[in-house]
């Protein structure tokens, strides 16, 4: 599949990348508060990058169910400062949000890629993107962060997330924006059950036929908390369970809150594949 490129950065495609996720929220669902403060975000950052994290994620507005919307002002006021005290890092830094003002100043204080639960939908979102360099995750959800979990239903769930996903990818590229720059997320959990979750990672193996990056999210999801029992916090092996299944199921890129664990993972996989 060649490398993904996110602004200067060239990420190699040939083996699994990691995303370390970075909450500057004070809400979400399994971190909330914990890096609302721009310096505990910014440590956070940089211990995960230590940790091997390929790809840092900074997000600013919660889109855990149920979850209301903030200002831009709001979301700008959060990641800005933590990007600014990660300039120096040599390692791509996408951020998380779903509108073009955000995107144009994250990416002007130094972000090389866009992770958008919304596919670059907003208006004016995909000639943002398209005018940088940047890498661009394209997610599936269905409904809005507030409501999405109130009885969401497909007639095919695969078939209805690929095809979504295959026409955004398709707007993505009309509009200059390179396929080596674009990723794919099924959006695990946004606007499907558990059922539906699980039959998206049975099946994950059919979104690579789109000819980008698969990127997976189940850490600590609350699919996994349903299963198990356990609190967000306590839902570590279950992530990494799911982490594994979504390796073997063809994802490229792993979202996930637990580096060091999830490289463990990637490790046993890699030498089961015998590509160590």
């Amino acid at each position: 599949m060649g490398v993904l490129v996110a602004g200067r950065f060239r990420l190699d495609l040939g083996k699994p990348l990691v995303m370390g996720v970075v909450n500057v929220t004070p809400d979400s669902f399994s971190d909330g508060g914990k890096f609302f403060d721009p310096k505990a975000a910014v440590a956070h950052a940089l211990r995960l990058a230590e940790e091997g994290a390929d790809i840092l994620d900074i997000g600013g507005e919660s889109s855990r169910p149920g979850a209301l919307p903030v200002s831009v002002f709001q979301e700008m006021d959060r990641i800005l400062p933590v990007l600014e005290g990660l300039r120096t890092l040599e390692k791509p830094i996408s951020v998380d949000t779903r509108r073009p003002e955000v995107m144009q100043a994250a990416l002007s204080a130094g972000a090389s890629m866009i992770n958008d639960i919304e596919a670059l939908q907003a208006p004016g979102a995909v000639e943002v993107a398209a005018k940088a360099q940047c890498a661009v995750c394209l997610m599936h959800m269905k409904g809005e962060p507030a409501t999405m979990q109130k009885g969401p239903h497909y007639d095919d769930v695969v078939g209805e997330v690929l095809g979504f996903l295959k026409k955004r990818m398709q707007a993505a590229m009309q509009a200059g924006i390179a396929q080596e720059r674009i990723a794919i997320d099924p959006g695990f959990g946004f606007g499907k059950t558990a059922a539906h979750n699980f039959e998206l990672l049975r099946r994950l193996e059919e979104f690579s036929s789109l000819g980008v990056p698969v990127l997976a999210g189940w850490s600590r999801k609350s699919t996994l908390g349903k299963l198990t029992g356990r609190p967000a916090d306590e839902r570590l092996a279950a992530s990494l369970a799911a982490a594994l299944l979504a390796l073997q199921g063809g994802a490229t890129i792993l979202r996930v809150h637990d580096v060091k664990e999830t490289r463990d993972v990637i490790a046993v996989w890699s030498a089961y594949k015998n590509e160590s």
